[in-house]
Parts: structure tokens; C-alpha cells; sequence
């Protein structure tokens, strides 16, 4: 899709023919076996988005979750929030710690450059942050609507664990930092100049977050002004 839209044109398998030409493989993931978690039932909320993945309209649904990094002997935590309209990263923290604070972070960042009006259904995992008052109370004055996935079922947040997926397969473990600084900077250019920017993505007909929403408001404001 990028080379076609550059005006090579070529399709998948003339690709693959020049990648196996020159013993080139595309990354891959590592294997990841889950293991469900032992957690108390304080602010649990239903799973509200069932898997209904697809929106047609930007902040109407929202995802959120935490990834461990390592770094040399250490670790560093990574909390992201997705628009799921657009795929777009609207809000992340970094940090070597996985408190509340953290995600609190990352939640701020999304509301403070987003126009939430409409109501807002923000989905994540059952983990303790999540669950956590401050965490809740951030949600309730925004009047944003909490949904969690089921007990032991990641699939529920396939969204955001498919986005971690591809971020430590295309940047983590391609760039095996050894430094926090390095990382830092990593994934900031990850995020905020290729992911946003650049990156297609299938969900959106092979766009990137940022033209597919420059598309939507385009459109809507022809139809307005029609």
C-alpha cells in the first residue's frame, strides 16, 4: 500500500518475491502466554463495548491499557489511550512505575486535546489503576462511561493489545534500547511523528490516524456548509 501510493506499482507478492531474493523476513512478535489475574471486585464495571470495535465518529470510544518495557535490567511501564474512530494515540505515559498516577497521566493528555461534549465510553482491563478512586472520579467529572473487560479475557481489549503489539515488534524489539533516555525518545517519534502520522493502518482503509480524521472533518464541514 505505501509503495502504491507513491506510485510504484507492484502488489504483495512481487514483494515477497524480493524480500525472499535477499533473505529478508518481515518482524515478528514473541510468543506471549496470559495468565488470568486474581483481582478484588472494587469499581468493576460491565463490559460495555463487547468487542464493538468500529465507531463512526471521533471521541465516542476510547480504549486504554498499560505495557511492560524492559530496559537493560530494568523496567519501564507504558500507558496509552486510543481513539478507536481513527486508531489514533491520543494520550500515553511513560514511567518506571505503574501507579494510578501513570494512567492518570496518559488520561489527562487524551482530554486535554480532545472535544469530548458527546458522551465518551473509555474501555480498559480490570487492573488495579483502573480500578483505582482517583482513576474513577477523573472519569465521573468528565462524564466519561467506564466499560472493563471480562475477568482473564484480553481479547475484550484486542485494540489496544494488537497496538502494543506492532509498537514492540516495529520499535522495541527491533532498537533493543539500553538507556530510559533513548526510550523516551523512542517512543515519542514512534507515537507522535510515525504512528499518528504516517503509519497505515487496515481498520481505516490503509490510512494514518491523523489524515483519516483530517478526511472526516473535511467531509463534515462540506456537509454543513451544503
Amino acid at each position: 500500500m505505501e509503495l502504491n501510493a507513491q506510485g510504484i506499482d507492484c502488489c504483495i507478492n512481487h514483494v515477497a518475491r524480493i524480500l525472499q531474493g535477499k533473505d529478508l523476513r518481515a518482524r515478528n512478535g514473541k510468543g506471549f502466554k496470559y495468565r488470568a489475574r486474581i483481582e478484588s471486585k472494587t469499581n468493576v464495571s460491565n463490559n460495555l463495548l463487547a468487542r464493538r470495535f468500529e465507531v463512526d465518529e471521533p471521541n465516542r470510544k476510547w480504549v486504554s491499557d498499560i505495557t511492560y518495557i524492559r530496559v537493560g535490567r530494568s523496567w519501564l511501564y507504558l500507558a496509552v489511550v486510543i481513539d478507536l474512530f481513527s486508531r489514533k494515540v491520543i494520550g500515553w505515559s511513560l514511567d518506571n512505575h505503574m501507579r494510578e498516577g501513570l494512567i492518570l497521566e496518559a488520561f489527562n493528555m487524551a482530554v486535554s486535546c480532545r472535544d469530548i461534549e458527546k458522551s465518551v465510553l473509555l474501555h480498559s482491563d480490570r487492573g488495579v489503576q483502573y480500578r483505582g478512586h482517583e482513576y474513577q472520579h477523573a472519569l465521573k467529572e468528565k462524564g466519561i462511561l467506564c466499560s472493563m473487560s471480562r475477568k482473564g479475557n484480553c481479547w475484550d481489549n484486542a485494540v489496544m493489545e494488537s497496538f502494543f503489539g506492532r509498537l514492540k515488534v516495529e520499535l522495541i524489539y527491533a532498537e533493543n534500547y539500553k538507556t530510559v533516555e533513548d526510550i523516551h525518545a523512542g517512543i515519542f517519534e514512534y507515537i507522535e511523528i510515525f504512528y499518528n502520522k504516517q503509519r497505515r493502518h487496515s481498520a481505516i482503509g490503509y490510512m494514518c490516524p491523523n489524515e483519516y480524521e483530517k478526511q472526516y472533518n473535511q467531509l463534515n464541514v462540506s456537509t454543513f456548509c451544503g
